[in-house]
């Protein structure tokens, strides 16, 4: 039988640490490494670069930042749940995006999926922290989910086969959608069943992105059915290649003869079942097909070179394996997302399981012979009616039953979203004893037409919404400081930047904690290309933060730590985004004034001795500079394909730049 229950992982694990505490008004850091150049756009399939154009995120809003982790690990336990049969046990996260950690297949021994031994955050998601290994569910926008490490709901239901089934769901707030993920096993079945579905409960039409990542050891030759496939690199370019020998001679089918890390989605014909596989040496290893609806396949590769090796160790342990990825997605690409209408949904089947093929065709040079080998291996395993048999009783019978057994709880924003709404969505429950302190002020808002201030003295942190709805309700709300802020923070996300500006600037005039909004009119001149403006908003906010305590209400004695600790942490993120600013404007005497005024901890951040690394240079002191590399400091949330370190290298020494420091992800 198969079993559905609760269970603990122990692992090394770095804590995520606090959310930033300042709005995301910015675009994600590093998204022009997705980008397409114009050039390369006009070239490009009619729908393709349609797709690719489609809904651009203007900023990461209503979502945090989530940039409060470190590289300290100590053991940890994490809650799991654990679906199991007499084949395979999987083992998944919901309180980290519902990730799927392990597929173990019990009668080899072997596990399916590149494991990851540590929980370490790194800057991958759109939002901040993300982490390597398993199979991640990517809603939202091209990038990994702002979800990446965040709680879901889970809960048991009834599978179509009558026995247990996982169910994972949220409210997407990047797009405003809900989803889910149905996890089962088949009595007897080697292959982990997934139903996906995306709901747009709204009238209006919503841009829709979905990758599953799949994470497999790189030592293994990758095969799908296709002869050609789109190529990106980090050049900001889109061509189609051979598969799977290109141009130069290379079969980049195995993922350890590439140098460089670089994208591979394959061009599945028309009528092509859909399946992706990644096998070992003896022809074993794991494939994952699906319904039809799920068109796009691809690998990642990190590549041989010094920087993809330095971020597969900063991933995990050194001295660990490596990983590629193997994807599934809803268009051919990920720069792409498609259109949902309202009232609609999309929905789909995936399934994930060993395969085993003759390791001499599978692996040999004859492309066409190999993928028909595996493809036969796979129908012999489980046929292509079967999944689209199983997808139909999933969303014909099971996909609207009411979960049984709660195992975790997600977000409150679900709960909220509904109880605005009224939205029925059979299935996926986002009940009233789902919303927290977060959507409390809102719920007021719902309730009474007036969204409360924070109390005496303390500052409007409020975790901001940004839809039209909350945004119509915010202007016809009482005009206090903190509705100002809160609608200015609505009108930038809907794109009317000069509204935004005057919403906050009156919110500056009657506000007795001035900084969140000062912090805002300085993104804003940032944006605008008013450096010098920005600085000077910058360096009012970080003055006026740290006159006053900015975290006041609180009972004098009992959470005074906690008080402090929140101070810190805005002082950092304020004074991080101010120095940056005063380095712009070439001002770096007023940068070397802030940074005696940071508190110890956060000077002692890597960071911010990447900061400090930059004031020396812009004070002439390159000596100093080189010698803060020589005493080692290692940036936490160092962004994917960043190469500020070897930039400001360069400036100091002639040297080849270190290991430790070799991030850059495309050719020098």
């Amino acid at each position: 039988m198969t079993t559905v229950r609760r269970a603990v992982l122990t692992l090394p694990a770095a804590p995520l640490g606090p959310d930033n505490p300042l709005p995301a008004l910015r675009a994600p850091v590093g998204a022009g490494a997705h980008a397409v150049d114009p050039r390369t756009l006009a070239g490009l399939p009619r729908d393709m670069a349609r797709g690719i154009g489609r809904d651009p995120l203007r900023s990461l809003l209503p979502a945090p930042v989530r940039d409060g982790y470190g590289r300290e690990r100590a053991t940890a336990d994490l809650d799991t749940i654990v679906i199991e049969n007499d084949l395979l046990r999987v083992t998944v996260l919901p309180g980290l995006g519902g990730r799927v950690h392990s597929l173990h297949h019990k009668p080899t021994g072997r596990e399916l999926l590149y494991r990851n031994p540590v929980f370490q955050p790194a800057a991958f998601a759109l939002n901040g922290a993300w982490f390597s290994g398993g199979v991640e569910w990517n809603i939202g926008a091209t990038g990994h989910t702002t979800l990446s490490c965040a709680p879901l709901h889970a809960a048991v239901v009834r599978a179509p086969d009558g026995g247990p089934m996982l169910r994972l769901w949220e409210w997407e707030r990047l797009r405003d959608l809900p989803f889910q993920v149905d996890l089962w096993l088949p009595e007897d079945s080697e292959f982990l069943y997934a139903g996906v579905r995306i709901r747009n409960p709204h009238e209006r039409t919503a841009p829709v992105y979905w990758w599953s990542n799949i994470a497999v050891p790189e030592d293994r030759r990758v095969l799908a059915p296709a002869d050609t496939a789109w190529h990106h690199g980090y050049e900001r370019g889109l061509s189609r290649v051979p598969v799977p020998v290109t141009e130069d001679g290379t079969d980049r089918t195995y993922p350890l003869r590439s140098t460089h890390a670089a994208d591979w989605f394959y061009d599945l014909p028309e009528g092509q079942r859909r399946w992706i596989a990644a096998l070992d040496a003896d022809g074993t290893g794991l494939v994952q097909t699906s319904t039809d609806p799920l068109r796009g396949r691809k690998l990642f590769v990190w590549g041989t070179g010094r920087g993809g090796r330095r971020w597969q160790e900063w991933l995990t342990e050194p001295g660990t394996p490596g990983y590629a990825e193997i994807q599934a997605g809803l268009a051919r690409t990920q720069l792409e997302h498609l259109e949902l209408a309202g009232g609609a949904e999309f929905s789909w089947l995936e399934a994930y399981g060993p395969v085993a093929a003759d390791p001499v065709t599978a692996l040999g040079d004859d492309w066409t012979a190999a993928r028909a080998d595996v493809e036969r291996s796979l129908s012999g395993a489980l046929p292509r009616a079967a999944v689209d048999a199983a997808y139909t009783a999933w969303r014909e019978g099971a996909a609207d039953l009411a979960p049984e057994e709660v195992l975790a709880a997600g977000s409150g924003w679900g709960a909220l979203e509904v109880l605005r709404g009224g939205y029925d969505l059979p299935g996926t429950p986002f009940p009233e004893s789902t919303l927290g302190p977060e959507q409390e002020p809102w719920r007021e808002l719902l309730r009474t037409g007036v969204l409360p201030p924070p109390a005496e003295g303390a500052a409007p942190l409020i975790a901001p919404l940004v839809a039209s709805p909350w945004r119509d309700m915010l202007e016809t709300a009482p005009a206090d400081p903190t509705t100002e802020y809160q609608l200015g923070i609505a009108q930038w996300h809907a794109g009317d930047r000069a509204q935004a500006v005057r919403s906050w600037e009156r919110g500056l005039k009657a506000a007795t904690t001035r900084w969140p909004l000062l912090y805002c009119l300085a993104v804003a001149d940032r944006e605008d290309g008013h450096p010098e403006r920005a600085a000077e908003h910058f360096a009012e906010a970080f003055a006026d933060h740290e006159a006053q305590d900015a975290f006041a209400g609180h009972e004098a004695k009992e959470g005074a730590a906690d008080r402090e600790g929140a101070r810190a942490v805005v002082a950092a993120a304020l004074g991080r985004e101010a120095f940056d600013a005063f380095l712009a404007v070439q001002r770096p005497d007023l940068a070397r004034a802030l940074w005696h005024r940071l508190p110890d901890a956060a000077r002692r951040r890597g960071a911010f001795r990447l900061l400090e690394v930059r004031l020396l240079l812009a004070e002439g002191r390159p000596g100093e500079a080189r010698a803060v590399f020589d005493a080692g400091f290692e940036v936490a949330d160092l962004r994917e394909g960043a190469e500020i370190l070897g930039e400001l290298w360069d400036r100091t020494t002639h040297e080849l730049l270190p290991d430790a420091y070799e991030f850059r992800m495309r050719p020098s």
